[in-house]
C-alpha cells in the first residue's frame, strides 16, 4: 500500500456498534477518516487512543472527519468478544462507530493484516479521496494529530473550491452551513 496513491482496502468486519448501517471506506469518501485500531484490554488504547479518537470525533464536525474504531484482537480472544465489547464501549462513552475487525486462522485479523498494522493502538488517517496518507504505531501527541487532520480538510476544501470554480465560474460565493466565502 503506497501513501497519497493506492486507495486504502476496504475494512474486514464481522460487526459494527454504534451506528445504524455498516460502514464502508468508499461511501465515507468526500470525508476525512479517521481510524482508531484498538483492543478494549490494551492500556495504551484505553488511557490514550480511544479518549484521543473521542476528541478527534467531538471536535471536527461529522461533515469533514469521520471518526471510526477498529476493535482488532490478536490476543485474549475469549475475554474480547463483542459481548463485552459493548459493555466496553457503553462504559468508556465511545459514541462514534466501531468495527469489530474479521478474524483470521492466522491470529491476525484480517484490517489488521490489509493495513500492515505493528499492534494496537494504531492510529489512520485516510484522506477525502480514500488515500493512506497516515498511520502511526502507539502514542501520537494530540496536536500532531490534530494538525494532520486540519490540513487533510483544509486539502479536501481547496479541491473543492477548485472544482466549484472550474464549474461555475470565479468569483462565486462558495457556502457551507455554518459561513460564505468569496
Amino acid at each position: 500500500m503506497n501513501q497519497q496513491t493506492d486507495p486504502v482496502p476496504e475494512l474486514a468486519v464481522e460487526c459494527w456498534f454504534n451506528c445504524e448501517q455498516p460502514l464502508t471506506i468508499g461511501a465515507l469518501r468526500g470525508r476525512v477518516v479517521v481510524i482508531e485500531a484498538f483492543q478494549m484490554l490494551c492500556p495504551g488504547c484505553v488511557a490514550h487512543g480511544i479518549p484521543q479518537a473521542q476528541r478527534i470525533r467531538d471536535y471536527f464536525p461529522d461533515s469533514d472527519v469521520a471518526v471510526l474504531g477498529l476493535h482488532t484482537v490478536f490476543e485474549h480472544h475469549d475475554a474480547m468478544s463483542p459481548v463485552s465489547l459493548q459493555a466496553f464501549l457503553q462504559e468508556y462513552r465511545v459514541t462514534f462507530p466501531v468495527a469489530v475487525d474479521r478474524s483470521d486462522p492466522s491470529g491476525t485479523p484480517k484490517t489488521m493484516q490489509s493495513y500492515r498494522m505493528r499492534g494496537t493502538p494504531t492510529l489512520i488517517l485516510v484522506d477525502a479521496s480514500g488515500r493512506l496518507r497516515q498511520q502511526w504505531f502507539g502514542r501520537i501527541d494530540d496536536l500532531v494529530v490534530g494538525a494532520e487532520v486540519m490540513r487533510l480538510v483544509q486539502e479536501r476544501n481547496e479541491v473543492r473550491e477548485y472544482a466549484i470554480e472550474e464549474t461555475v465560474g470565479p468569483n462565486v460565493g462558495v457556502c457551507d452551513n455554518d459561513a460564505c466565502a468569496v
